[in-house]
């Protein structure tokens, strides 16, 4: 085997948990495959006959690149739109048909709640909670890469980590309790039922959704408001499906196996406390998400 050759077989035998390095810093499929190829590249042009830990080697180089992706976000954030109003902008899910194969890849999944809370965090303090809690990168590798003691990398962490924890909803709900209420909410959302739905929801429940670029945010909070929205426009969906969105249950609407809406449910206590739906048809199909037609789609 040439040199290049085996470069290229031990590159792709990172490129799963460099993709997953990736996907939890930047929240984005696309752009967490456009620093994983970056970092690729950058390894084609390095000089790695000295380095013993290639793995180690190509995470430090994918944090810098997304740690750069992060700034770069950050110093071009959107201007509140003309009537004063922001746009919610959320994570890219990771969506599954609800099968046995996916479900036994859900301790590998992360949750859709969890990337709001990280896109919350300073670019550096995002990476050394991502890279050290996540991934078990020292703190003395880490430091280079945010340009701060080791010493004060840990600090970082240590407040990213104190923010997530206060921020996210523990999961204590499990896959079963969460198909209930999955199914109970489809059930209920075709025929209308206000009630049915309200006894779901958590009273504080709340809602988000990202319609896409230039759309007003779309935040709803309380239980009679998310059951009110849910009953009217539940009514009017097709097609509507359990599914795995990121590490729980959830729905995707797939009319004629097209997705057009995403539901991610956050959980707690077996009611329903987060909605978050992305509803941008340019965006979801951008993700390339495929969904099996179903062979009669629900009125």
């Amino acid at each position: 085997m040439t040199q290049s050759a085996e470069l290229v077989t031990r590159f792709e035998e990172e490129r799963g948990r460099l993709r997953s390095v990736a996907y939890r810093m930047l929240g984005s499929l696309s752009e967490a495959e456009d620093a994983v190829q970056e970092g690729w590249l950058r390894l084609q042009r390095a000089e790695t006959d000295d380095v013993r830990n290639l793995s180690g080697w190509l995470t430090t180089v994918v944090g810098r690149i997304c740690l750069d992706m992060l700034r770069t976000r950050t110093a071009r954030r959107e201007d509140p739109l003309e009537d004063g109003t922001a746009e919610i902008r959320l994570p890219d899910p990771v969506v599954r048909p609800v099968d046995p194969v996916h479900e036994a890849e859900l301790a590998d999944s992360v949750g859709l709640a969890l990337l709001v809370v990280l896109d919350t965090l300073a670019p550096a303090e995002r990476l050394a909670f991502v890279l050290h809690d996540m991934f078990s990168v020292p703190f003395e590798e880490l430091a280079p890469i945010v340009e701060h003691t080791p010493a004060a990398t840990r600090q970082m962490a240590s407040r990213a980590r104190r923010r997530v924890q206060e921020a996210q909803v523990p999961q204590d709900t499990p896959p079963a309790r969460q198909r209930e209420v999955v199914d109970a909410w489809l059930a209920a959302t075709r025929v209308g039922d206000f009630e049915a739905l309200l006894e779901l929801l958590d009273p504080d429940v709340l809602l988000r959704v990202d319609a896409g670029p230039g759309t007003a945010t779309g935040l709803l909070r309380g239980g009679l408001a998310v059951a009110k929205q849910a009953a009217f426009y539940g009514k009017l969906a097709q097609a509507a499906y359990p599914a795995f969105v990121g590490d729980g249950l959830g729905i995707v609407q797939a009319p004629r196996g097209q997705v057009v809406s995403v539901l991610a449910f956050t959980f707690r206590g077996g009611m329903v406390v987060g909605v978050d739906i992305i509803a941008d048809p340019p965006r979801l199909a951008a993700l390339g998400i495929t969904w099996p037609q179903a062979t009669e789609d629900r009125p």
